[in-house]
């Protein structure tokens, strides 16, 4: 982890200090943007492993910041909010980042938070290295060599928490996981945020895969209890 690259975006001149000289003894690079104009343009010069993003920025939302990156790359964001309702958080999530946490916060509790992100959202080779696993007579393939995802043969691109659930639960076909199971599983057992968050993933999910929450393909919901992959691997 000690030679991964962040790119750290507020607006707040003292936390901008604050926070990378916290994560340079950490061993991070740390590049800084205080606009969201200047965190596009370093974006797409420096292509940094993670992104700590102020939702509070004064010339582009947050939001939208996530949503171009998103639209282009699947690197990891953590977002940075003052606002702490549910439905705030849940929002955000939705605009593609992969995890929160809410000013006022503690460096250490943020180095934690990017340390364990990094680590959940690296492709994991220790699924089953060298093949891609195949769903539904092929429409559906999964690499995790590759850290690609296929639909009908077309490229799929996941954030890296939404491929990480879809191999969780297409991993163990028809066994039904709770939400907290799987907040567990993806987000680890460190992680004190809503359940609900799972939801959106699934949603992001299944509008990516084209599955239709109301006549599901591979995902189901489960009423009460959480989700499962309904189709099993091809022979």
């Amino acid at each position: 982890m000690g030679t991964s690259t962040i790119l750290l975006v507020d607006d707040e001149k003292d936390i901008l200090q604050v926070i990378r000289a916290y994560l340079e003894k950490s061993n991070y690079i740390v590049y800084e943007a205080e606009t969201g104009t200047g965190a596009l343009q370093l974006f797409e010069q420096l292509k940094p492993d993670l992104v700590v993003l102020d939702l509070m920025l004064p010339d582009i939302s947050g939001e939208e910041i996530c949503r171009i990156i998103r639209s282009s790359s699947n690197t990891p964001i953590l977002m940075l909010t003052a606002k702490s309702s549910e439905d705030d958080l849940v929002n955000g999530l939705l605009t593609g980042a992969d995890d929160y946490i809410t000013k006022p916060f503690s460096p250490r509790e943020l180095l934690a938070r990017i340390t364990s992100l990094l680590r959940r959202t690296r492709p994991q080779l220790n699924w089953e290295q060298g093949s891609a696993r195949s769903f539904g007579g092929g429409s559906l393939s999964i690499d995790a060599e590759r850290h690609e995802v296929k639909v009908e043969g077309a490229l799929v691109a996941l954030t890296p928490l939404e491929f990480k659930l879809l191999e969780c639960l297409s991993g163990n076909p028809k066994r039904a996981y709770s939400r907290y199971e799987l907040v567990n599983l993806i987000q680890g057992d460190d992680f004190d945020g809503f359940e609900r968050t799972i939801d959106v993933h699934i949603k992001n999910l299944r509008q990516k895969i084209g599955d239709d929450s109301r006549q599901p393909r591979y995902i189901a919901t489960v009423f009460g209890v959480g989700y499962k992959f309904l189709v099993n691997r091809d022979e």
